[in-house]
C-alpha cells in the first residue's frame, strides 16, 4: 500500500485514508477531518508544503529517465507491457530511494488498447477510456518540435510518483492534444504503438527531442544523466548535440559522458530502423545527414545503433541478456544489470502482512527477505490459500466457471506474441490429460495481449481458446481478457506455479516470474532470461529443457520443451503438490528468501547509481 505526506501535519497517510481531494489536477491525502479543514481554508499555503516536505523540486533533479511506456497507475493506460511496467517499478523503487530523477514519457488518451475475446478467441480492441486531468494535472508550459517542416506545439501533464518516505519523483507526460495543432497533429500521442512507421517516429521525435525541450521549459537544468528505456529515446542524444554544437565542431564526448542507455532487445529485427528518406522527410534538420549516418547506421536510422553510440554506459537486463547484446553488437561494451521488481507493488495483502509480521522492514530493504527461511511453512501456506482464493474468485466472477482452490493451478501471462510459445503446455493434451488422472487435476490461466498487428500471436490466442473447450473436467483451461497490472497482480500471486516458455535465447530478462516470487510460487520455465540466475533445480522451482537451444530447428526445440515440461509435471511437480506438501511449501520458501530478496528494483536501481550515474 502505497503512504503520501499530509500537507499540513506532514505524516504519512495511507492511499486507503477516506480524507483526501484533489486540487489543479493533483490528489492530497490527509491524516484526518481537521487537516483536510484546514488544507481546503487556505490551499495555497499548504500546496506547497507538500512538495517541499517530499523532495518535490525541480531544480535539484539530476537523473532523466526517459521511456515511451510507464506502468505508474493503475488509472493510467500509459504502459503495453513488459517495458512499461519495469520503468513504473524503477520510478517507484526511485522514490522509495529518494534518487533525484524525473521522467518523461507520453500521455496516451486511448492508450495501448483494451482487449476483448469473441466466442472464437478472436481479439477485439477499443480504446482504452480514462480522463487524464482526473490522476494528472496539466503544466503550463509549452515547446514546438518540428515535424514534416511544421511546428508542432506540445503540451505536459505532470503526475507525482511517491515513494514509501514521502519523497517525489515527477512524471511529465508529453501531450500534442495542442489547439494550435491541425487534427492530424493532435493525435500523434493518442496511441501507444499505434500507426505507421511515420507515426512511429513522430512518437520517438516527441519524445526524444519535445522531452528535452520541455524539461528545459520547466527550468530542470541540472541533469547530469539522461537514461534511455530502450531506444525509442534515442533521438534525445542528437538534441543534446544540437544543444551544443558549435562553430569549433560537435561535441561527442560531452554529450556521450551525459547519456546512459538501457537495451531490452535480444533480435536485431526488434529494434526500431527509419529510412533515411522518412527521417528527413519527418525529422528535418535537427542535425546535419552525415553526422546522423555516422552515429546512427548508413543505411537506416537505426535507433538502437544511435543510442550505443552516443552512451558512456549500456546494459542488457540480464546477465545472459548482456552476451547476447554483446554478440550482436560486436565492439561495444555492454554490461548487464539484471531487471527487478517493486516489491510492495507485487506483493500481495496476505503476503504483506506475513512479511510484516516475520521480516519487518522487507518493503524498504527487499533484500532482507532471505530472512524468509524463518518463516514457518503452515504461515505461509495460509497466505497463499488466502491470495489464491482472490484469484479463483476472480476467475469464477469473469467466466462463470466453477475452479476449486483445492486444484493445482499453473499460470501464463505476458504479452502473446509468438517465441513466448504460449500454447506449448497444449502442444500434446492428451499427456496433460494422462497426468492429471495418474496425480491429481490441474486448472492453467493464461492473460496477454497481442499487438494489433501481429497476427501469429492473435492466432496463439484463438488456439488457446478453441482447445480449452476440448478439454475434460480434470485438466480446466481459460484466457482471461485485458491483461493489465491489477490482473496481473491477482494472477502472479494466486497461482501454484509460473510456467514461462519462451524459446532461446529470445527472452531477454522477463519479470512476471519475480513478481511470483514474490508470492511464495515458484517458477517453472525455460533457462533463459532472468530464470539463469534464479534457478536453483527443486529449491526455487524447475528448468524446462536444456540450457542451450542447440543446433536443431525452432520446431525440434519445442518438441523437446514440451517433452521435458511434461516429464516433469507430471513425475515431480504434480506428485509433489498433491503428496508431499510439505516440501512444496519448502519450494516457495526458498523462491522468496533466494528470488524475491535480488530481483527487485530496489538491487538493481542501487546498481544503476553505482555502475551508471556516478
Amino acid at each position: 500500500m502505497n503512504r503520501f505526506r499530509d500537507p499540513v501535519c506532514g505524516m504519512l497517510v495511507p492511499e486507503t485514508t477516506e480524507h483526501s481531494i484533489v486540487r489543479e489536477g493533483r490528489r492530497y491525502y490527509f491524516c484526518s477531518d481537521l487537516c483536510s479543514r484546514l488544507f481546503q481554508a487556505d490551499p495555497a499555503s499548504y500546496a506547497p508544503k507538500a512538495g517541499i516536505a517530499s523532495g518535490d523540486d525541480f531544480e535539484h533533479r539530476r537523473i532523466a529517465y526517459f521511456s515511451m511506456e510507464a506502468a505508474i497507475d493503475d488509472r493510467m493506460p500509459t504502459y503495453s507491457g513488459g517495458l512499461g511496467v519495469l520503468a513504473g517499478d524503477t520510478l517507484r523503487s526511485f522514490a522509495d530511494l529518494r534518487i533525484p530523477a524525473v521522467a518523461v514519457s507520453l500521455l496516451y488518451k486511448h492508450g495501448y488498447f483494451e482487449q476483448r475475446l469473441d466466442e472464437a478467441g478472436n481479439q477485439l480492441e477499443s480504446p482504452a477510456r480514462w480522463n487524464p486531468a482526473d490522476v494528472a494535472r496539466p503544466l503550463g508550459q509549452r515547446v514546438r518540435v518540428s515535424f514534416e517542416g511544421r511546428d508542432v506545439i506540445l503540451k505536459a501533464w505532470r503526475y507525482d510518483v511517491t515513494g514509501a518516505g514521502g519523497y517525489v519523483v515527477p512524471v511529465i507526460l508529453l501531450d500534442a492534444d495542442a489547439d494550435e495543432n491541425s487534427p492530424y497533429d493532435r493525435e500523434l500521442t493518442d496511441w501507444l504503438y499505434g500507426g505507421d512507421a511515420r507515426y512511429r517516429l513522430a512518437q520517438e521525435i516527441i519524445l526524444g527531442v519535445g522531452g528535452v525541450r520541455m524539461l528545459h521549459a520547466l527550468g530542470i537544468s541540472q541533469i547530469e544523466r539522461f537514461h534511455m528505456n530502450e531506444g525509442h529515446a534515442a533521438l534525445l542524444t542528437l538534441e543534446l548535440l544540437r544543444e551544443r554544437s558549435s562553430a569549433a565542431g560537435w561535441d561527442f564526448d560531452g554529450v556521450r559522458m551525459r547519456c546512459v542507455f538501457t537495451t531490452h532487445t535480444p533480435v536485431a529485427a526488434g529494434h526500431d530502423r527509419f529510412p533515411y528518406e522518412l527521417v528527413s522527410q519527418v525529422l528535418g534538420p535537427l542535425v546535419p545527414l552525415e553526422v546522423m549516418q555516422m552515429l546512427g547506421g548508413h543505411e537506416q536510422l537505426n535507433m538502437t545503433l544511435l543510442a550505443l553510440n552516443m552512451s558512456r554506459y549500456v546494459n542488457g537486463v540480464a546477465k545472459r541478456h548482456g552476451e547476447v547484446s554483446r554478440e550482436m553488437f560486436a565492439g561495444y561494451a555492454i554490461d548487464s544489470i539484471t531487471n527487478g521488481v517493486h516489491s510492495r507493488t507485487w506483493t500481495a495483502e496476505p503476503y504483506r502482512r506475513l512479511y510484516d509480521r516475520y521480516v519487518p522492514g522487507w518493503s524498504n530493504d527487499p533484500f532482507s527477505l532471505r530472512y524468509a527461511v524463518s518463516i514457518p511453512g503452515e504461515a505461509i501456506w495460509q497466505a497463499h490459500l488466502e491470495a489464491k482464493r482472490l484469484l479463483i474468485d476472480e476467475i469464477n466472477r469473469r467466466t462463470g466457471k466453477e475452479w476449486k482452490d483445492e486444484v493445482f493451478t499453473i499460470g501464463f501471462a505476458r504479452r502473446a506474441t509468438p517465441y513466448k510459445r504460449a500454447d506449448l503446455v497444449l502442444a500434446d493434451v492428451g499427456q496433460l490429460v494422462e497426468a492429471a488422472h495418474e496425480v491429481g487435476p490441474m486448472q492453467i490461466v493464461f492473460a496477454g495481449k497481442a499487438h494489433r498487428r501481429d497476427d501469429a500471436g492473435k492466432e496463439t490466442i484463438r488456439r488457446i481458446v478453441q482447445r480449452s473447450r476440448e478439454l475434460p473436467d480434470e485438466v480446466k483451461v481459460v484466457f482471461l481478457e485485458n491483461y493489465e497490472a491489477p490482473l496481473a497482480r491477482t494472477i502472479t500471486s494466486g497461482v501454484d506455479l509460473w510456467l514461462n516458455t519462451p524459446q532461446r535465447p529470445l527472452e531477454a530478462s522477463g519479470t512476471s516470474g519475480m513478481k511470483a516470487a514474490h508470492n511464495g510460487v515458484p517458477s517453472f520455465s525455460v533457462l533463459d532470461g532472468w530464470w539463469i540466475e534464479g534457478h536453483i533445480e527443486g529449491v526455487t522451482g524447475w528448468s524446462i529443457g536444456p540450457a542451450s537451444a542447440g543446433n536443431g530447428t525452432a520446431e525440434d526445440s519445442s518438441h523437446a520443451d514440451a517433452e521435458d515440461l511434461y516429464r516433469k509435471l507430471r513425475a515431480v511437480i504434480l506428485p509433489m503438490y498433491y503428496q508431499d506438501r510439505d516440501r512444496w511449501i519448502a519450494v516457495m520458501r526458498q523462491a522468496i528468501a533466494f528470488n524475491a530478496s535480488f530481483f527487485n528494483t530496489h538491487r538493481m536501481v542501487q546498481q544503476y547509481a553505482a555502475n551508471a550515474y556516478v
